[in-house]
């Protein structure tokens, strides 16, 4: 299928590993110029080494958690290819403060918002009206499960995606006419540095290996999760590739869940 970006301009936050790296590989086979971003230059040095083959690729190490930031990714990006970007697709995220909900402070809190929702509004608020000027523009915010399935240990990264969602739902009615579509993927559990991370962490605290830590993990905490495995960041690529495309042109305010059956319910 022509995903009909050929020549495009997308720009990928968190896009030196994981599925942000990944979006940018299908992106690029799709024809779209990439712009990688990300918080340090040797992470994204070594991605677009990788991605260089397949396409146009250029990054900058850019901290989003001021307006200023955002900005100077912006005006990279604008220069970049000569033209405005019309594809942000926003994956930087982090997991954030974890624990009993009454020994979470207010300033962890406040860092899970600003890393999993601020970055995101931010960018949005650099690139909209770049896209409204083409008339065509496509936005994939990254939520999860946790969005509609909060977890009583992660409660910061849960609000942080909701309100996520919501904005995604916002986005949609405020600039679907000027012909900018705004979506998000939620995936759940998918094989990434993130998650790699959360594994190593539980497999030290039961005393088993790595992988036994996944398969305990699954059947404790996701229970939903039918295929029984982490996911794979490729399958969630093909979702954001989708929803970044011309054939995703009347597909606009929707969560496309990548989670394996993780969400239990029919809640978006």
């Amino acid at each position: 299928m022509d995903l009909g970006i050929g020549g495009r301009v997308a720009v990928v936050t968190g896009g030196d590993s994981g599925m942000g790296l990944e979006s940018a590989r299908y992106l690029l086979r799709e024809g779209a110029r990439i712009v990688l971003t990300d918080l340090k230059e040797e992470g994204l040095r070594k991605a677009e080494a990788e991605l260089a083959s397949l396409g146009e690729v250029r990054s900058i190490a850019a901290d989003l958690g001021d307006q200023a930031g955002a900005d100077r990714l912006k005006a990279f990006a604008d220069a970049a290819y000569g033209e405005k970007p019309t594809i942000l697709v926003a994956a930087a995220g982090i997991t954030g403060a974890t624990g009993d909900f009454l020994e979470i402070d207010d300033a962890a809190w406040l860092h899970t918002i600003q890393s999993d929702l601020m970055v995101a509004v931010r960018t949005a608020r650099a690139f909209i009206p770049g896209m409204r000027e083409a008339k065509w523009g496509r936005i994939v915010f990254f939520t999860s499960e946790d969005a509609v399935q909060p977890y009583v240990e992660e409660l910061p990264y849960c609000a942080a995606k909701a309100g996520l969602l919501n904005l995604t739902k916002g986005l949609s009615k405020a600039y679907g006419a000027d012909g900018v579509m705004v979506n998000a993927v939620a995936p759940a559990f998918i094989a990434t540095p993130m998650t790699d991370a959360m594994m190593e962490k539980r497999a030290g605290e039961l005393g088993v290996s790595f992988e036994e830590a996944i398969e305990s993990f699954l059947d404790e905490k996701r229970p939903g999760m039918v295929r029984k495995r982490r996911g794979r960041p490729e399958e969630v690529a093909a979702a954001v590739a989708f929803l970044c495309s011309e054939q995703a042109s009347f597909v606009t305010g929707e969560n496309l869940r990548v989670d394996g059956g993780a969400v239990l319910t029919m809640a978006s």
